[in-house]
């Protein structure tokens, strides 16, 4: 006859053991996922951007896209990989630059996000929670608070992104976050042909196309002092350029 005291221990379950088991495969997960971040002209922003990256990932990566100041510097000196561009080449170019990175040091894929501290780091757990719960292809983070956006940035990003949505053929609800996690396979197969804010874009237009999974996680909305890069006549006019391509069906 067993003792009282060894039923009682059959009977439960291990909970330490369980959330060991949860911790060491957010662990190998989070070992797999590199933070990327694609920056032009930050200094004085950079550093915090890293920081907080490396305080949720083993590893981030700066392609500093041409910076004339020390964004490169200030970078490095946070914790980051530095990637340098001679010139100016656009952040699809730099995002390119960096994908081909993460692929050689044998990663999974990158949580993207912005130099300029509109992305909060410390949002990039949720990025590794939903991909380890269920390993999309794409995690976009969606900006929710859109109240926070300023009026001519919120009018762009419902109408892109409802042609976004039409164009990949699924629901994509902040087509203009560059706030996302992203596998090396997706990048592989969906790589934008764009060099400019575009190849954001274009990219989910042709993973949408290729069935691969994007899900979503929510992520705060920050506004500050900084000042868009985004040319405001420029960038509208590549996006219809873009837009009208893939209409006519050139993917």
């Amino acid at each position: 006859m067993l003792h009282q005291e060894s039923v009682d221990a059959a009977a439960k379950p291990d909970y330490t053991s369980v959330a060991h088991k949860k911790e060491t495969a957010l662990e190998t997960r989070r070992a797999k996922v590199v933070g990327l971040v694609p920056a032009y002209r930050e200094a004085g922003r950079i550093g915090r951007v890293v920081r907080g990256v490396l305080a949720h990932l083993g590893t981030c990566l700066v392609v500093d896209d041409g910076s004339p100041d020390a964004t490169a510097e200030e970078a490095r000196a946070a914790g980051a990989v530095v990637l340098r561009h001679a010139t100016n080449l656009g952040k699809g170019r730099a995002l390119e630059t960096g994908f081909r990175w993460v692929a050689e040091q044998g990663a999974d894929g990158a949580v993207c996000l912005d130099g300029d501290g509109q992305h909060d780091p410390a949002e990039i757990p949720k990025f590794l929670a939903r991909l380890e719960a269920e390993a999309p292809d794409i995690i976009l983070g969606t900006r929710r608070r859109a109240g926070r956006m300023p009026a001519i940035r919120r009018f762009t990003n419902r109408f892109t992104s409802e042609v976004v949505s039409r164009l990949a053929g699924t629901r994509i609800h902040d087509s203009q976050s560059g706030y996302r996690y992203v596998s090396v396979r997706a990048w592989n197969l969906a790589r934008p042909r764009t060099a400019s804010y575009d190849a954001e874009s274009e990219f989910l237009i042709r993973a949408g196309r290729r069935g691969l999974v994007i899900a979503e996680v929510p992520v705060a909305t920050i506004y500050g002092e900084e000042k868009s890069k985004i040319n405001p006549f420029v960038e509208p006019l590549r996006f219809l350029r873009l837009a009208l391509r893939y209409i006519i069906g050139m993917d």
